[in-house]
């Protein structure tokens, strides 16, 4: 039996998501841009699901634009906010996912913009009184800061934050990706323009995600050739990933509070053992403070030691799933750029290990008992 315990990097399918998307897969298989009843019945369907979203989310459904997930609906919101609003200062942090960093890097290179690295501090956290003054000095800029982070966990105030970019006329955007179906957002309160979301992080399908776009804060259309998503990308939209999309996000909402519950106590339990079990181990970032990080994630800081770099390898060949940091670039031979940002000198171990509703207390109980096997040190 295999222990799968990495969530952050994607959730397994659940089952109530399957056959809402089946009927679309099989009997439903209209082109939704059809005017013919084939296409009309799936249009509705799609309307249906978007209204869904805007709900849950407490926004307008033309605010919400579909997308094959995160990563695309990250660049999307970055590329043409800054040519849409003729950005030339853009206010991001180091150890935001690839998804944003690298973007930036190459969007700064053909579009003449200043970027700017806001502090952190030692745990990670962005520094909101730095943030300010980078604001003050750089009025009208982009704002992009993830409101967690994959790695560690981390968790971002996206009120306070959305709160400054709105006083210093700042366009926020913010990679919503790992909190999305993991906590409520009230988008009628909180006054970030952009957000981005991934289905397959909260049991839903691969490849399918939304952005957020407030409505007097539009952007350029990013896709062409078509007119679907309101103009926006063009493209038949994947119809039974929306569907499956609209669908995980209502059981996520419906289960949520007994979710998290669950899962806290999960992570609770691994903490409280790897504690026990392993001497010297820490937690990288705030990922240990349940007030502070995601509930989902728990990135373990392991003693010096050579069998280090093979510990996700030896978990693996017992069995356990986990992941060294972030597993969107899996198979990457470069180590975490969010644990070399915050750590540069530090030759510790790092296991992310990340929790869904579908893991087991006996599975916590096995995987520590595993690593802290690996992680005896020879007489």
């Amino acid at each position: 039996m295999r222990i799968y315990l990495d969530n952050a990097a994607t959730t397994p399918l659940d089952p109530e998501v399957f056959e809402a998307m089946k009927p679309f897969m099989l009997e439903d298989f209209g082109n939704p841009s059809s005017t013919h009843g084939h296409g009309r019945k799936v249009r509705a369907a799609i309307e249906s699901a978007r209204k869904k979203i805007a709900e849950l989310l407490n926004c307008t459904p033309g605010e919400i634009i579909f997308t094959s997930g995160g990563t695309e609906a990250d660049n999307a919101i970055l590329g043409s906010s800054i040519r849409t609003y003729g950005i030339k200062n853009v206010i991001s942090s180091p150890i935001e996912h690839h998804a944003v960093e690298h973007t930036l890097h190459m969007l700064a290179k053909n579009d003449q913009f200043n970027l700017h690295m806001v502090k952190l501090d030692a745990k990670g956290h962005i520094d909101l009184n730095h943030l300010e003054e980078l604001l003050k000095i750089n009025p009208n800029a982009l704002v992009s800061l993830m409101h967690a982070n994959n790695e560690i966990g981390n968790l971002l105030d996206l009120e306070r934050v959305a709160e400054l970019c709105n006083a210093y006329s700042a366009y926020f955007h913010s990679d919503t990706v790992q909190t999305v179906g993991h906590y409520r957002h009230d988008l009628s309160k909180t006054k970030v323009h952009g957000i981005t979301a991934a289905a397959h992080k909260f049991h839903g399908p691969k490849g399918i995600g939304f952005m957020f776009i407030r409505k007097d804060k539009k952007i350029q259309p990013f896709v062409h050739g078509g007119a679907q998503e309101r103009n926006m990308r063009g493209g038949t939209e994947n119809v039974y990933g929306i569907i499956g999309l609209a669908k995980a996000l209502e059981i996520a909402y419906r289960d949520m509070d007994e979710h998290i519950h669950y899962v806290k106590e999960l992570k609770t339990r691994m903490i409280e053992r790897l504690k026990e079990q392993i001497p010297g181990v820490t937690f990288h970032g705030d990922s240990d403070n349940l007030d502070k990080s995601l509930y989902t994630v728990l990135n373990v800081s392991l003693p010096e030691s050579e069998e280090n770099d093979m510990l996700l390898f030896n978990l693996d060949l017992q069995g356990i799933s986990a992941s060294g940091g972030s597993a969107c670039s899996s198979g990457a031979a470069t180590g975490s750029h969010v644990l070399g940002a915050l750590y540069p000198e530090s030759k510790r171990g790092a296991i992310r290990f990340s929790f869904s509703k579908y893991n087991k207390p006996e599975e916590i109980d096995a995987a520590v008992k595993a690593l802290s096997e690996l992680c005896k040190i020879p007489a």
